[in-house]
Formats: C-alpha cells, structure tokens, sequence
C-alpha cells in the first residue's frame, strides 16, 4: 500500500504581491559600464580568466557560466546580459532558484521573502503566480520540445502563454498513440492540469515590466542556452497546486542533455562557477564523464586543457594545488572544491563577493577599458 501523502491543490496560496519582499530590481541592479571598485586580491585570477576566455572564443570552445541564486539577488543580471550580448558566454546554468528570483524580478520588480517569518505562518513559497506561471510555462514549453530554461525565458520575453483547447490535446494524444510517442507524456501532463484547473483555451498576455533585468529572457532573445538544474522540493514553486513533478523533472532532464551537449565543447574552454556550492559541481562532474563517453566511442581526445573558476565566500585553507586534503581536514567537504579539483584542466578558486569578481571581469573584457576606481 502506498504511503499517506498530501495534494499540492491542498495549500493555500495568497497573491505574489501582497508579499513583503527584501529586494527591488531598480534598486539593486548593477550597470555594467560602471567602473567596479578594484579588488586587488583578486586580479591575478579575473586577468588570467579574462586571457582563457578571450582565447576559447577566438577557438570556437565553451564558455559555460553556471550560477547560484544570489547572483540573481545580488543585481548581477545586467552584468550577465552584458557577457551573452558581447558573446563571451555560449551557456547559462543555475538552479531553480536562480529561475524563481529572475521571473519574480521580470513579473513584480521585487524578489526575495523573509524565510523565518513566513515559514512560521505557513506562507512561505505559497504565493500563487510564482508557482502557476513557471509550472504552467513549463508544461505548455514541453510540447515545443523546451526544457526549463528555455520555457521560461520565452514566457517571460514573449510575455505570453498559447493553452490548447482540450480537444486539441485529446486528439494529439490518440494520435502520439497511434503513431508518434515523442510528445505523449508532455501532452497529457498539459490536459491533466487544463482539467484539473479549469483553464480557458487561447493565447494568454502575461506582462513582464522589468523584463530588461531578466536572465532568462536574455537568454532566450539572443539563442544561447540557459539550463535549470532543479532538486524535486528545494523550491518554493513545489508549494502550489499547479507543481508537477512529473513536467519539472521532463524538463529538468531536457536541460540536463542540454547541458551535456554543451559541455562536449569544453576542451580549451573555460566553467565559471559562481555561487553555485551544491549544484554546479554535482552537475558538472556527471555532465563531463558522459561527453567523455561520447567521445571515446568516437575515439576522439577526452575533454581536456579546460580551464575552472570557482568563486564562492568561503574561505579555504588547504591548498588544493598541492593535491587534495585528507578526509580528516575540513575543506575536504567542500564540495565546490574537491568536485572540481578532481576534474582535470586547471581549477582558480576565488574567495570573494561575486559582485566584485564578475564585475571586474566583464570590466576586463570591454575592448576599451578605462582605469578602475580606487
């Protein structure tokens, strides 16, 4: 017998602006063609970075910058679009978080709740349009083969969300069932959560005012991919009658291949990790066993003189260039460092605010650079 469980259509959900958020995009955003004030601790490794990428561009190699959600939360968004339209970066990944925070800043201006206090009252992550839009943006990119990213990017530069009538659905499954069983699975999900909610047929205008500060829609408007790499539960889109884990876990699975396919350009290219302590390294590390698969089977060189940079605030004190600690040091637990360390290519760790890293180097990177702010 099954175990008791509760129904995601069980929780109460209030609207997303009635909530008390900490941050407002047009406050915290930062203009990239500011002079960022100069870290001199860090230069070394934002010039040496600067070089890699300039020289895996000029090569056709990746440049894949995956990222936690403070990056997100930290203004770094018109930074990030910065890199995608000078072309400096041919991949974006993050978890879900880092897709929450970005539609909620693109949908509301504002992002970012006060966890303590809303998890006493039980209304933490329950907010109505954070979880129905990007379950619902999901499900309907599906029958587009979209993954996550790329789902939600397009709901929020388009602004819109085409619902297909049920009968439409119906036919389209009989057919997948008779013939075609690429979209059958992603078809019923849809039909299921039409049903269930009662959800009008048509073209839906779903308007993002501060669209401009999206990372998605960045992505999305210039072709580059940008991959969601999600744990069932970890976020606060799973509080809502619209979760299904079932199209998340489709769509995560799409950016997953996504994301393999990309990393099989790797030799001489370089991984930016940016604030990304559990998922970056966790997702790397399989993500480049498998391009290696692929390429011994077509007896080709194994991903091989790529270049890693992990910037995080933690500060270690091994040494990781000298091999790696002992399992009875501290800094073996680090996941963003042993992970990466055991990847091949070089590893820089940087132990800084990512505000200051990313700035300097998207700084490094202007062709006419002007002198840093002391």
């Amino acid at each position: 017998m099954p175990y008791p469980k509760i129904e995601p259509e069980e929780i109460r959900i209030t609207p997303l602006e009635r909530r008390q958020s900490k941050s407002d995009i047009e406050r915290i955003a930062i203009a990239p063609e500011n002079i960022p004030p100069r870290d001199k601790s860090i230069d070394s490794v934002v010039q040496e970075t600067t070089t890699r990428i300039k020289n895996a561009r000029a090569c056709g190699a990746a440049v894949i910058l995956a990222f936690g959600a403070h990056l997100v939360k930290n203004g770094l968004a018109p930074v990030v679009l910065k890199l995608m339209q000078d072309g400096w970066v041919t991949h974006i990944a993050t978890n879900g978080a880092g897709g929450i925070h970005d539609w909620e800043f693109a949908w509301l201006g504002s992002s970012e709740e006060d966890v303590r206090a809303n998890v006493a009252t039980g209304t933490f992550g329950a907010w109505a349009e954070t979880g129905k839009y990007i379950n619902l943006a999901v499900q309907v990119g599906a029958l587009q083969g979209m993954g996550y990213g790329e789902s939600l990017g397009a709901l929020i530069e388009e602004e819109k969300l085409d619902v297909p009538e049920e009968h439409q659905l119906e036919a389209e499954i009989k057919t997948s069932l008779a013939i075609d069983n690429s979209y059958l699975a992603a078809r019923s999900e849809l039909l299921q959560t039409v049903r269930k909610f009662n959800l009008p047929a048509g073209l839906w205008r779903i308007s993002h005012p501060f669209k401009k500060y999206s990372i998605f829609a960045g992505a999305y408007r210039f072709g580059l991919p940008l991959t969601v790499h999600p744990g069932i539960g970890y976020d606060i889109i799973y509080n809502n009658p619209y979760a299904n884990g079932a199209a998340l876990g489709r769509a995560a699975h799409t950016d997953y291949k996504i994301f393999v396919k990309s990393m099989t350009n790797l030799s001489h290219g370089v991984f930016l990790s940016i604030g990304s302590a559990i998922m970056a390294p966790q997702v790397f590390e399989k993500a480049l066993s498998f391009a290696n698969n692929l390429k011994l089977q077509l007896s080709e060189s194994i991903i091989h003189n790529h270049f890693i940079v992990v910037n995080d605030l933690q500060q270690a004190t091994w040494d990781w260039s000298a091999g790696e600690p002992p399992k009875e040091a501290s800094d073996y637990y680090l996941r963003f460092l042993k992970s990466f360390y055991r990847m091949g290519g070089e590893v820089r760790y940087v132990a800084a605010d990512n505000r200051a890293f990313l700035r300097q180097l998207v700084h490094n990177l202007e062709p006419n650079k002007g002198k840093h702010s002391q």
